[in-house]
């Protein structure tokens, strides 16, 4: 087992790369058991604390640019498993995610995280059936969208998916797939809302004191979409009049820009 203390370049006589251009020092633990395991940070990455635990071998990390203030994460990284992180990936305080038995959790651009949040594809422990004897917890892949908004102590557990430009409201669990510009809310979370978007200048932190409207921000434009809900729910007719509707919206957006 290695440990270390600092992020940067490393190697070892066990396939165990980090390829870090950056040099981080503060808030660093890293645990290595197996090997063949790889890290590798974008130069321009910013990271305010890092716990990362590689229990097996053949585990990923990849951890994208940010413009941003940084993310704080407890990452536990299992057997074949990835966590990927985009750019502009933030939290408020440290969340964990957990990967093992070649799982993937994808976080896409802009994600922002609030504090007490768990990203989990497994549950850690296995439960079994007790007639079959076969495993009925299996591990499932998270995908995570860009400029998606995880509020305080909302989780998302092994098969969620959530579509860009969503907020995921407080103490929700995700299991399941939501789509694009909603609220989704409780536990589990279902859709409360469609066809919003959200940004990220804070109500007071961030002039003007009052913002009735979206003239009060800079919008960030490739976010702002109708919702589309998922293929598989709708029918050909269904699915042609969802597209017409689209169109037309863009086409009154540009209008309206003009």
């Amino acid at each position: 087992m290695k440990t270390l203390t600092v992020l940067s370049n490393f190697q070892d006589d066990y396939g165990n790369v980090i390829d870090s251009p950056t040099v981080f020092d503060r808030n660093i633990s890293i645990t290595i058991r197996g090997k063949n395991n790889r890290v590798l940070i974008d130069r321009e990455a910013k990271i305010t604390g890092l716990r990362l635990q590689f229990d097996c071998d053949n585990g990923t990390l990849i951890v994208g640019p940010s413009s941003k203030h940084g993310f704080n994460m407890f990452i536990r990284i299992g057997q074949d498993a990835t966590v990927k992180l985009g750019a502009d990936v933030t939290t408020t305080e440290r969340s964990i995610v957990s990967a093992v038995e070649g799982a993937n959790v994808t976080f896409g651009n802009d994600v922002m995280i609030a504090s007490g949040n768990h990203f989990r594809a497994d549950d850690s422990h296995p439960i079994f059936d007790i007639y079959s004897q076969k495993r009925v917890n299996p591990v499932k892949d998270i995908t995570i969208g860009s400029h998606v908004w995880f509020g305080d102590q909302a989780v998302a557990l092994a098969g969620a998916v959530v579509g860009d430009g969503s907020v995921i409201g407080f103490r929700s669990i995700v299991t399941n797939t939501i789509p694009n510009n909603c609220v989704a809310v409780g536990s589990p979370a279902k859709v409360v809302r469609k066809n919003i978007a959200w940004e990220r200048p804070h109500l007071s932190y961030v002039a003007p004191p009052y913002k009735p409207d979206a003239s009060t921000v800079e919008k960030s434009e490739e976010y702002w979409n109708p919702t589309q809900e998922p293929a598989r729910s709708l029918s050909p007719t269904d699915r042609f009049a969802l597209n017409l509707r689209r169109r037309a919206w863009h086409v009154r957006q540009r209008l309206f820009n003009n």
